[in-house]
């Protein structure tokens, strides 16, 4: 960890976020109008490719490498009662992503992306293996119950880090990137992340996660109350929010978002902690809203609240709660659709077919 190199990045990334290309745009949004439909009837892949177009500055935008970062890491508030499961399913979780075994893998083979998988900070060590970044800041966060659940250093580096991940990634060849997460207790900080920003009362806004009984539900809304009177993080500064109440991988994730927006690549941002990750990248650079795509809306209590603080309107709704990158695979596959809508089909000159106008 250099605190220093990681400041140097993260504010060289920031400088480069720059607006969508709105000459793109117009031409996406023209083509579409010309396309052989009536105007709009495509819905949302229409404003989807359109946004595409922008964000590539391209108005015939391609995506072929498709790639999900599913970033894991502990988190010290599971002491306080907060989740179903023990803190160690996280590493027996990163092991089944590593064999194959996860829902996540079986989207991600579905839609033909690949996964790269990131121990950002799990409470444990993990053994080398070749689809496997070990990144660590720390085994775990601090518990937020009683204090900041990392240091600014921590924070920055975790911010840095996803920047460094998706930066190689897109050195690769990554046109798109979906977020992903796994780390028992992190419905807990994400909770915590959007009552900070929302000002919503955590009651509002805390969910049951993995599925916690009710003794565990008012657990988990107390702890948050706590985490908040005792951290009092301010939400004009996200990184004061993500080191006092985040979690490593949702600092990663935010790092992700920030580099992939300095890059002009989408960011399919998954559920509850992911969204909480963008609202953390969101309060540190406003410019990254129009390069996320929301892929679905969680069955995660508070999620939609989450979604119109940062202005996105999800793709689907499938009584999702899973995280892992799972949805955000499912709305990459409709990105790449709404591209190829935009690509192949014919316009009414093409096809020879009359248009509306014509007499």
């Amino acid at each position: 960890m250099n605190p220093a190199t990681d400041q140097t990045l993260i504010t060289a990334t920031l400088q480069t976020i720059r607006p969508l290309d709105e000459v793109a745009m117009q031409a996406a949004r023209d083509r579409q109008n010309r396309l052989t439909k009536p105007a709009g009837s495509l819905g949302r892949l229409e404003d989807l490719s359109i946004q595409l177009a922008g964000i590539y500055a391209d108005p015939l935008p391609v995506i072929r490498d498709k790639v999900i970062i599913t970033m894991a890491g502990d988190h010290g508030v599971v002491a306080s009662g907060v989740s179903a499961f023990p803190q160690e399913v996280t590493p027996q979780m990163v092991l089944n992503f590593l064999h194959g075994g996860a829902a996540i893998n079986v989207l991600a083979r579905h839609i033909g992306a690949r996964i790269t998988v990131i121990d950002m900070g799990v409470a444990a060590d993990l053994d080398p293996h070749p689809d496997l970044v070990i990144a660590k800041i720390a085994h775990g966060t601090a518990n937020l119950t009683e204090g900041p659940a990392m240091t600014p250093d921590q924070a920055r580096a975790a911010i840095a880090t996803g920047i460094r991940i998706v930066n190689q990634q897109i050195e690769l060849g990554l046109d798109i990137v979906g977020t992903g997460e796994m780390g028992i207790g992190n419905t807990t900080p994400s909770a915590a992340i959007a009552a900070v920003f929302t000002g919503v009362e955590p009651g509002n806004i805390v969910g049951r996660g993995t599925g916690v009984d009710d003794a565990g539900y008012q657990r988990k809304i107390n702890a948050v109350r706590t985490a908040l009177t005792v951290n009092r993080p301010d939400r004009q500064h996200g990184l004061d929010v993500l080191a006092k109440v985040g979690g490593f991988e949702i600092g990663g994730l935010a790092g992700v978002i920030l580099g992939a927006a300095a890059r002009r690549k989408p960011v399919m941002v998954d559920g509850f902690i992911s969204t909480a990750a963008a609202m953390v990248a969101a309060a540190i650079e406003p410019g990254v809203k129009p390069y996320l795509i929301a892929a679905h809306k969680s069955q995660e209590y508070g999620h939609a609240l989450m979604l119109d603080w940062l202005g996105l309107h999800p793709l689907i709704d499938l009584d999702m709660r899973l995280g892992e990158g799972t949805g955000a695979a499912i709305g990459i596959s409709l990105a790449e659709a709404a591209c190829k809508v935009l690509a192949e089909m014919a316009t009414f000159d093409e096809a020879g077919v009359s248009d509306k106008g014509a007499e």
